[in-house]
């Protein structure tokens, strides 16, 4: 089958708000939307890690306006969102990380799920407001070890506080959709993406940011879960998904409002082990050791099936997972290095979107 990119024409002059713009994911889709001449507004907070894709990629120079605002602030919120006038909303912001929410549950659940309620009840006071993708995870679904992939019909849930949080991001999205949403014409959908990597990445407690922070410390690497099975796939694919899905819903807010997932080809869902071998062969000069001590629960086996997308939405993975460690390497190396970050990142969305279907 052959794949569909996201159209330059569609979004060319769009008015998009991205929250969490300062994040991996919104530097990435910000940079992406700028090279298709999307009129981009950021609104999130300052950049969680030092250094930042943010920053050293320079995306501020893409965006009309570049708000600082925190969506557990439901007045401030509404009155940006209003300014800003979107007539897409790309909602990126979040609290992201599994261990981070064992330490601070209630800042997690007040981003994560009423953070979601307030952005939502911004859009539903502005009228120029299209389209919405609220962006969750595939930790979404109450995971019961099954060796089989998971289908977006399947029961939300969530062992941890940001599993759980963003299932209930998920309940709450439906419920606003239902509510309000659809009957003002606004197309509103959900995605779900795997483990994503990729240059940039400097979060803490993620494996491949923590294999290169590794080597620029010529540390050991620390391992948890060796055995632990995710759906690994480049930060580049599910972003053209959040695309491809606010494209659809464009043309038709009712039948493609609903939830999506874009998650790798299945023998692309490999254990933690398999990532850490690959990415040695490509840096040799890794050290690492598996963490026997107490850790909190993590699932063991996660996977997505994303037969939905590639139906319905012409959507397909378009790099394999070991070409996605190599374009991460290649990242890193060339930031290492001091080249324009910016430019390395438009030639990889580039590479990505001429790259067959394998």
């Amino acid at each position: 089958m052959t794949a569909v990119n996201p159209n330059p024409d569609f979004w060319a002059g769009k008015r998009v708000l991205v929250t969490g713009h300062t994040g991996f994911k919104g530097s990435w889709i910000c940079i992406w939307l700028s090279t298709m001449g999307a009129r981009i507004t950021g609104l999130s907070l300052d950049p969680d890690t030092t250094p930042s894709l943010y920053d050293i990629a320079g995306v501020s120079r893409f965006l009309e306006a570049d708000l600082r605002c925190d969506i557990r602030d439901a007045g401030r919120l509404r009155d940006a969102v209003l300014s800003a006038e979107p007539e897409i909303v790309l909602h990126l912001a979040a609290q992201p990380l599994v261990r981070r929410s064992y330490s601070d549950p209630l800042a997690t659940y007040a981003t994560n799920v009423m953070g979601t309620a307030h952005l939502l009840e911004a859009v539903r006071h502005t009228p120029s407001v299209k389209v919405v993708v609220n962006v969750t995870t595939d930790k979404c679904y109450e995971n019961r070890e099954w060796v089989w992939a998971y289908r977006e019909d399947e029961a939300m849930g969530g062992h941890d506080p940001y599993s759980s949080s963003k299932g209930c991001s998920e309940l709450v999205t439906a419920a606003y959709r239902r509510s309000f949403l659809a009957a003002a014409g606004v197309g509103v959908a959900t995605a779900r993406a795997g483990n994503v990597i990729g240059g940039g990445d400097w979060s803490a407690d993620r494996l491949v940011p923590d294999f290169l922070r590794a080597i620029d410390r010529n540390e050991t690497l620390v391992i948890r879960s060796p055995e632990a099975t995710r759906p690994w796939q480049h930060v580049l694919e599910p972003l053209s998904g959040y695309l491809l899905v606010a494209e659809a819903l464009w043309r038709d807010n009712v039948g493609f409002a609903e939830g999506w997932n874009f998650g790798p080809d299945e023998d692309d869902a490999k254990p933690v082990r398999w990532i850490v071998e690959t990415l040695h062969a490509l840096l040799p000069q890794t050290r690492w050791e598996t963490f026997d001590g107490e850790r909190p629960h993590e699932a063991g086996m996660l996977t997505l099936s994303s037969s939905k997308a590639r139906a319905r939405l012409k959507w397909q993975p378009r790099w394999r997972l070991r070409r996605a460690l190599e374009a991460t390497v290649q990242w890193h190396d060339a930031w290492t290095r001091g080249q324009d970050m910016a430019e390395l990142c438009r030639e990889q969305i580039g590479s990505y979107l001429d790259s067959p279907v394998p």
